[in-house]
């Protein structure tokens, strides 16, 4: 096993895959790909293109961001940040569809809404959703993506400010470089001292043997 470094000044990336919001930003796409798919494309409208991007805009920045913050943890900010924002450029797209087409927008007092909350909650995987995409109305549909954007849109600002915290705390690449640097030649300069010290101890042993050689020699 490779023995891992003292002093780094890159970050451990996180395993992006594994990050609830990634995965809830995953589902996204492929519900977004089958609605736009479903309802919207027969008619040839340009939001088809618009929401499809906005979900990949998401997911890709959130992977990209991830990426990023090995060395850099202001373009991950700044890419996550542009993920939130597409996550609620989508949403508004689902809030405009649902309110053009006067049907409902499910809020806490619909006889589904708990229901709906509770699978979104749930499941983080797309194979959860896949038998749904075909099966679902528009108006399911729609409200499980604004389900799932509103559950995201909080995960992602939550992982965000820890990031900022971080960020304040810990500091960027420059300060990492100059903790590294500092760190490497504190750790030389003590090697140095210890290796003089042991070298005296050495040569005045020597100067001891050398003594008793000589005083057992007369």
């Amino acid at each position: 096993m490779k023995e891992k470094p003292k002093y780094t000044v890159l970050r451990q990336q996180a395993n992006w895959k594994n990050l609830r919001f990634y995965k809830k930003s995953e589902v996204l796409y492929q519900l977004t790909y089958a609605f736009t798919r479903r309802f919207l494309a027969a008619y040839g409208d340009r939001t088809v293109d618009q929401m499809v991007q906005a979900a990949r805009c998401c997911k890709q920045n959130i992977v990209e961001g991830s990426a990023d913050g090995v060395t850099s943890t202001e373009s991950e900010l700044k890419l996550l940040n542009i993920a939130r924002g597409s996550l609620q450029e989508l949403m508004e797209d689902y809030v405009d569809y649902l309110a053009s087409r006067q049907l409902a927008q499910w809020g806490t007092s619909h006889p589904r809404y708990d229901a709906m909350l509770h699978f979104c909650r749930e499941n983080n995987d797309s194979s959860a959703y896949t038998p749904y995409l075909e099966r679902w109305n528009d108006e399911e549909m729609a409200n499980a993506a604004i389900t799932l954007c509103r559950m995201t849109d909080r995960m992602l600002t939550s992982y965000i400010e820890k990031k900022d915290r971080e960020f304040v705390s810990q500091g960027g690449i420059r300060e990492r470089m100059t903790a590294a640097r500092l760190g490497y030649r504190t750790d030389q300069r003590n090697e140095l001292e210890a290796l003089r010290k042991e070298n005296q101890t050495l040569k005045e042993r020597i100067k001891q043997l050398e003594e008793i050689i000589s005083r057992n020699s007369r």
